[in-house]
């Protein structure tokens, strides 16, 4: 069977029980430089993950990495990634829609008539079909992320 250390758990177990490293390696038996390399993010032995979780009395799968949690975690960073990026490219499309918008509002008033109608309602379709994707990426990140 192999396990994945969940590292950031072991250090907030010791700090929540107010241990010292020295304390928890004594406790467990394992080395104080072990059980550093482990607390920075170095995966720990099952020999090393049986003594801490004897300390800790727990099961050793405690100590292990959850692979749904990390699939989990995974897709909810993809999925922040991509909203943000989606919202950042409907933002850009929206300020220059409206600078758009003010240089078609100029040429027709400078025009004397309203010339510029067709490219103003076309561009403003367009920025409502981005919006419209902007909404669909939202729904779909929430639905996958079980919100």
């Amino acid at each position: 069977m192999t396990f994945r250390t969940d590292t950031a758990k072991i250090k907030r177990w010791r700090e929540e029980r107010h241990w010292s490293q020295e304390h928890l390696a004594e406790l467990s038996g394992i080395g104080l430089r072990t059980l550093q390399r482990i607390e920075r993010g170095q995966q720990a032995s099952l020999e090393t993950l049986k003594a801490l979780a004897n300390a800790y009395q727990v099961d050793v799968a405690a100590l292990a990495v959850d692979p749904r949690i990390e699939a989990a975690e995974m897709v909810q960073t993809r999925n922040a990634k991509a909203r943000s990026g989606v919202r950042l490219s409907f933002g850009i499309h929206a300020v220059s829609w409206l600078l758009g918008m003010a240089v078609f509002a100029a040429i027709s008033l400078n025009a004397g008539a309203f010339i510029m109608k067709a490219p103003m309602l076309w561009w403003t379709v367009g920025l409502i079909g981005h919006a419209v994707t902007v909404a669909i990426v939202e729904l779909v990140a929430r639905y996958q992320e079980g919100v």
